[in-house]
C-alpha cells in the first residue's frame, strides 16, 4: 500500500478520536494502529515517519512515534526472556 494512502488512513483515524483531545486521541490512534494494522502497514507508516513523516497530523505523528516505542520496548522484551 502506498505511504500516500497509508498517511490518508492514519488521517482518518486520527479525526474520528479527535474530539476526544489530544491526549486520548493519540492514544486511540498508537491502539488503532496497533491492534487492527496489517504488521506491513505498522512498519510502512514508521517507515514514512523515519522519512520525514510528510502530511502525518501532529497527534497521529505522535501516535506513530508511540507504536514505534512499543514496538522496540517489546522487541527488547523478547530478548531479555
Amino acid at each position: 500500500m502506498s505511504p500516500d494512502k497509508l498517511v490518508y488512513m492514519a488521517n482518518q483515524i486520527g479525526k474520528f478520536f479527535a474530539h476526544q483531545g489530544h491526549d486520548k486521541t493519540v492514544a486511540g490512534v498508537a491502539d488503532h494502529l496497533a491492534r487492527f494494522w496489517d504488521p506491513r502497514m505498522r512498519d510502512a507508516i514508521i517507515a514514512h515517519l523515519e522519512a520525514g513523516g510528510d502530511e502525518l497530523d501532529p497527534c497521529v505523528r505522535e501516535a506513530v512515534v508511540k507504536l514505534l516505542a512499543a514496538q522496540h520496548n517489546a522487541g527488547a522484551n523478547s530478548k531479555s526472556s
